[in-house]
């Protein structure tokens, strides 16, 4: 990784300084100090990028870059996207399915209500359900619930608790609503989170434990 290579390169410079700066009582000119850099090691992993295998984890509220998160401990093997804000998230969805228009969930909740409701508005504000940020954004005709998670594994709890299902990054959740946006988000590198003990992908998918027991993650989206 660049960053050990940097540790590396700036040890031998300083053990260099050290050999050069010694005087003849034996003292050392050298004072260089440890070279820092980003916590996690190397440069964040892009965010947002569908399938690619991060080293780094995710912190505790849940942005991406730091090492040891517990998103990672769940399947897919850390091959799951990830999003370092809502942004990002947005964009992310958007390359699969229209969002557009994204608004923080309470803008959206005080303009929409009945059939245009976006799920979440209880659950943003309960921490039980470990939701960092909720927003939504819209395609043609359905809202899109989107939302960073800062605890995975509380959320996967919740989840199945309520028995609610999502579409999940390494550190966000999509909602999304009707056969034609899920199907959509197919393809996106997420995974299809569910509780349901009847759940079964056909042969030929993938599906692994997630971080609650009960649940799975799998790459097959059930209409």
């Amino acid at each position: 990784m660049h960053f050990k290579r940097a540790l590396a390169v700036a040890a031998t410079l300083v053990a260099l300084t050290a050999t050069a700066g010694c005087g003849g009582d034996g003292t050392s000119a050298a004072t260089g100090g440890t070279p820092t850099g980003p916590a996690g090691g190397g440069s964040a992993a892009p965010a947002a990028t569908a399938g690619a295998t991060g080293t780094a984890g995710s912190d505790g509220d849940g942005t991406a870059g730091s090492g040891g998160g517990r998103a990672t401990e769940q399947g897919f093997g850390g091959e799951l996207p990830e999003a370092s804000d809502m942004d990002a998230l947005a964009r992310h969805v958007d390359l699969f399915t229209s969002c557009k228009e994204v608004q923080p969930g309470p803008q959206y909740d005080a303009a929409h209500d009945g059939s245009d409701a976006a799920w979440g508005a209880q659950e943003a504000s309960d921490p039980s359900w470990g939701i960092k940020e909720r927003a939504v954004c819209k395609d043609l005709e359905h809202p899109i619930a989107l939302l960073l998670i800062s605890d995975m594994r509380a959320f996967q709890t919740a989840a199945k608790k309520s028995n609610d299902r999502f579409a999940v990054g390494r550190n966000y959740a999509v909602v999304p609503v009707g056969d034609d946006q899920v199907q959509a988000l197919s393809p996106s590198g997420l995974a299809f989170l569910t509780c349901d003990p009847d759940f079964s992908a056909p042969s030929g998918h993938r599906t692994e434990k997630a971080l609650v027991d009960g649940c799975v993650l799998s790459d097959y989206f059930p209409s």
